[in-house]
């Protein structure tokens, strides 16, 4: 009896410690990914902070300015881009996002922009309008898809299709630590950032733009949400990795104490096992006599 017991604890530890080499490649490559996104984000800022720079100044320099993209409306649909997962094993990285999303979709008439498969998954589902699934793989897009999706969403707000658009990411803030977030990002609404963004105010007044300052602003509009898309996706995906991360890392832990657990069951039954024999030896070595 003994004998079958040690079989099978011997058997489960095989099966513990293939699990751990498994959660334990996937901890690497995790951490691996994470440190590429965190540069992405570092290289990408620049360039769009100055884009958001140009539009401010643009606005405050313009007493007649007037756009499309500024214009408050009556909110009858809104727009959600929700940016999630591609595949599980990430803790509740996915479950977060969407159910936090999910709580701004129940508002208003909605519309899903998916970035991610589990977030198509989860809103068809329950009956939301998904538009375009097209964009379904994180990990892979880059400025152009960014690009494709800001110039998409930017024509459902021209054409009044939507009346207000949101980002739903998750914020990267450590490699335990990662937080839902929903910034509004149509209709634009520009404060007096000068100060903190160090315009300055007296080349605000003089800057000339040709055609003109509401052309350059229409086309710049596009690319700032084409950046703010590409920003929150790799936020996203640097939440994600380290997400996973995390969990394949508790994953390892409990697999590491499961085998301690078990081994100590082992040798116990081993143990006994002996005990067992010395003890059969010592009887029938006692009925001998």
């Amino acid at each position: 009896m003994a004998g079958a017991n040690m079989k099978d604890i011997r058997r489960r530890i095989k099966s513990v410690e293939s699990t751990m080499q498994i959660t334990k490649a996937m901890e690497l490559v995790a951490s691996s990914k994470l440190r590429k996104a965190k540069e992405r984000v570092e290289k990408a800022r620049p360039f769009f902070d100055i884009l958001y720079k140009s539009m401010v100044e643009i606005a405050y320099s313009n007493k007649d300015f007037s756009s499309v993209y500024t214009k408050e409306r009556p909110i009858e649909k809104v727009g959600i881009i929700v940016i999630a997962g591609d595949r599980g094993l990430a803790g509740g990285y996915n479950a977060n996002i969407m159910k936090f999303a999910l709580a701004k979709a129940q508002e208003k008439d909605t519309l899903i922009i998916p970035i991610g498969k589990k977030v198509s998954e989860f809103y068809s589902k329950r009956g939301f309008e998904v538009y375009n699934t097209g964009f379904a793989t994180v990990e892979e897009l880059g400025l152009d898809e960014t690009a494709e999706i800001a110039q998409m969403a930017a024509n459902l707000f021209k054409t009044g299709e939507i009346d207000e658009l949101y980002i739903a990411y998750t914020k990267f803030i450590s490699v335990l630590s990662q937080e839902p977030q929903m910034r509004k990002v149509l209709p634009l609404k520009f404060y007096d950032l000068a100060d903190d963004m160090d315009i300055d105010r007296k080349s605000m007044s003089t800057t000339e733009f040709e055609p003109s300052a509401n052309d350059v602003f229409e086309r710049i509009v596009p690319q700032y949400l084409g950046g703010e898309i590409y920003g929150s996706v790799v936020e996203s995906y640097a939440s994600e990795q380290g997400a996973r991360r995390t969990a394949m890392e508790n994953a390892s832990d409990n697999a590491d104490a499961i085998i301690e657990d078990l081994n100590l069951k082992f040798n116990r039954a081993r143990q006994a096992a002996i005990t067992q024999e010395i003890t059969e030896i010592v009887s029938g070595a006692q009925a001998l006599q």
